[in-house]
């Protein structure tokens, strides 16, 4: 199957989507150097969730968008698509399961979000090319790893008030953050996913979460993909 390139979006690189884990390892070193880790995008006006549901007992895929004013977060547009799942679960390799369907319901916009909020990792990865830099590179924008648990890496104690955070290690590299989104809840897993720094990234991802843990795209998108 190759990506079916939007009018809307531009598509950076078409591959076709792998079979087995040795053809998407080979995507990801091929692709992680197109990540751009420093801040390139414009204005906020709008922001962006993604989401992934299964139905069918796995076999189909339902991916949701969600896109918000920013910053007051009030939804304006919303978009579902579902395909057939066709890559297995497999710890490291969830784009390649997630972002074919996630790309359909991305062509189904016509606000064009300048910040996309993924629900998975960024350069939090082993190969640090998780979900929401996969989903950059392809699309071209903006793009943060927002996971609710830890991939990979190492970090300092956490204190308990919203807005504390510390980087995330791993083999002596910064791959992100670990944030708390809310006074005496579990934190975030906060990384780059494509066009824009850590701190920026940090500080959307905070500005997004003005009462729950998750951030209000994530939110919205969930309760799109899972039918709520």
């Amino acid at each position: 199957m190759e990506l079916a390139i939007s009018i809307y979006m531009k598509i950076y690189s078409a591959h076709s989507w792998p079979q087995n884990v040795e053809q998407a390892r080979e995507i990801q070193q091929k692709l992680r150097s197109k990540v751009i880790k420093d801040d390139r995008l414009a204005d906020v006006n709008y922001v962006a969730g993604v989401d992934v549901g299964f139905e069918d007992n796995y076999a189909t895929t339902v991916a949701a968008v969600a896109v918000l004013t920013f910053p007051q977060l009030e939804l304006v547009q919303k978009a579902i698509a579902s395909r057939p799942t066709t890559f297995p679960y497999i710890p490291g390799f969830l784009s390649f399961r997630e972002v074919p369907a996630i790309l359909d319901a991305l062509e189904k916009l016509t606000l064009i979000p300048d910040l996309i909020l993924c629900d998975g990792q960024g350069i939090a990865h082993p190969q640090r090319f998780g979900l929401a830099s996969h989903l950059g590179v392809l699309i071209d924008l903006p793009t943060i790893g927002v996971a609710k648990s830890l991939l990979l890496g190492k970090h300092e104690e956490l204190p308990t008030e919203k807005g504390s955070w510390q980087p995330l290690e791993d083999r002596g590299e910064t791959i992100g953050a670990v944030v708390r989104s809310r006074s005496g809840v579990k934190p975030l897993y906060v990384s780059i996913g494509h066009r824009i720094s850590l701190p920026t990234a940090i500080d959307y991802v905070l500005r997004c979460t003005p009462k729950y843990r998750l951030p209000e795209t994530t939110r919205w998108a969930d309760k799109l993909a899972s039918g709520k």
